[in-house]
């Protein structure tokens, strides 16, 4: 086991991370950038570095800091937690070089499912179903017209280093084809260093579900159920929950241990996710996540696996704790991503907390690192803090989640709670009768 880990990340990933370590009984060293200097992670680490001014690509992007902390203070693992490097393949290479060890995948796995046309052509030689579109990257308009054509309007274009929605565009039309290609080339160009994309059909009225995956490295990988992330905005998750109201028992024992199988394979290290569209009862995957995930709470309440300790466990060479017919699902659970932003327009709302009251009782869950009187800084990600909730049903999950939202008291900034009070009473959303559209037509958004 490891002696001291660094967490290479902020906010309540770095907190969770941090707990993880502490029941291990791991010291932990708390990296910062100069605007997170009072973050509560940074204040309960054993240690602290500070590596750099307040943008991300000067501290928690900046490879050689996160490397001198390591040996400044004696690391002997990373955990990237989400976000950030956690998904950098050049970043876990280097760690290898120093003797470090990077709390994840291999290298080669992060490489492999970074490249989102690699990705989709490895899960079909694991026997995954994917949705249909093109073979490799689309380079010109008369190329995706004729693949286009085959297909059928609508079509999806995505970047293939994509992520988070960016260089994705919609063709409805052979008319609108030439301007979503050249605009989805130009944002991948712009966000990610390379405009290489990639067409897929478009599906009309899909849910969105992901398979949370873990593997020993050695040739042994489970499934622990899949989450439902179809309450979407702009291509982000706003809700999650497990299991999914769309599934059934076979469907998910199905599609589950196809893709447990392809890990193994593989000898698939960590944690991941393998995330479809389901439309139709059938599945159609659309990329791979080599990290932890933000969601990861929802599967620890219905299964009572800690993830990031076992995520720990197995990067130190350990076998998994648990096999296949260990997992058991039980009751409902759903998160909702608490957020500085106007619940109505989605405007950023950085600023100090001046009331900070938590809900709390059986079932429920806050997972984050602010407190009263934190400032709230305005050069990363709004998530400030996620609320999950169980239930022996989904019915009583629901009544739990709207009792827990009405308690939850944040002042001094505007938050997203008002929208999750409003979405857990809406029919659909009770009924489970929602899509990854259904979101973006209940805000009235074209």
């Amino acid at each position: 086991m490891f002696d001291k880990v660094l967490i290479a990340n902020r906010g309540e990933i770095a907190l969770r991370i941090q707990r993880a370590c502490k029941e291990l009984g791991i010291a932990t060293v708390a990296v910062h950038s100069t605007a997170d200097a009072d973050a509560m992670h940074v204040r309960l680490a054993d240690e602290s570095v500070c590596i750099g001014p307040p943008a991300a690509s000067e501290s928690y992007l900046n490879i050689p800091a996160l490397v001198t902390a390591c040996e400044i203070t004696g690391a002997d693992a990373v955990h990237p937690g989400y976000g950030f490097l956690s998904e950098n393949a050049r970043f876990a290479e280097i760690l290898e070089e120093h003797k470090i060890t990077f709390i994840g995948p291999t290298s080669e796995h992060i490489r492999i499912m970074g490249d989102k046309i690699e990705a989709k052509e490895t899960a079909k030689k694991l026997g995954i179903p994917v949705v249909p579109g093109s073979d490799g990257a689309v380079t010109s308009e008369a190329q995706a017209m004729k693949i286009a054509d085959s297909m059928g309007f609508p079509v999806l274009i995505k970047a293939a280093a994509g992520g988070g929605g960016r260089g994705m565009k919609v063709a409805h039309s052979r008319a609108d084809l030439g301007l979503a290609l050249s605009t989805a080339r130009a944002e991948a160009k712009a966000a990610f260093k390379d405009d290489a994309v990639y067409m897929e059909k478009y599906l009309q009225k899909p849910r969105h579900i992901e398979i949370q995956v873990f593997g020993d490295g050695k040739g042994d990988a489970v499934h622990l159920g899949e989450r439902d992330c179809s309450l979407q905005r702009r291509h982000q998750k706003v809700l999650e929950e497990a299991p999914s109201p769309a599934l059934n028992a076979a469907q998910r024992a199905k599609i589950g241990e196809t893709v447990a199988d392809a890990m193994r394979k593989i000898k698939y290290r960590g944690a991941g996710t393998v995330e479809f569209l389901f439309e139709d009862g059938q599945f159609y995957f659309i990329e791979m996540n080599t990290r932890l995930q933000v969601e990861h709470p929802v599967t620890e309440m219905v299964t009572g696996y800690d993830l990031v300790l076992e995520q720990i466990r197995v990067a130190s060479g350990a076998s998994l704790s648990f096999k296949q017919s260990d997992i058991v699902f039980s009751g409902h659970a759903i998160e909702c991503r608490i957020c500085a932003e106007n619940p109505k327009t989605f405007r950023p709302s950085p600023g100090q907390i001046s009331y900070w009251h938590p809900p709390g009782g059986l079932g429920v869950r806050v997972d984050s690192g602010a407190y009263q009187g934190y400032r709230i800084p305005p050069y990363y990600d709004s998530l400030i803090g996620k609320l999950i909730v169980h239930g022996k049903t989904r019915n009583d999950c629901l009544m739990r989640l709207r009792r827990a939202l009405s308690e939850f008291v944040i002042d001094g900034i505007e938050t997203t709670i008002p929208l999750f009070q409003d979405l857990v009473r809406q029919s659909d959303v009770v009924d489970g009768l929602y899509d990854i559209h259904w979101l973006e037509k209940h805000l009235g958004m074209k």
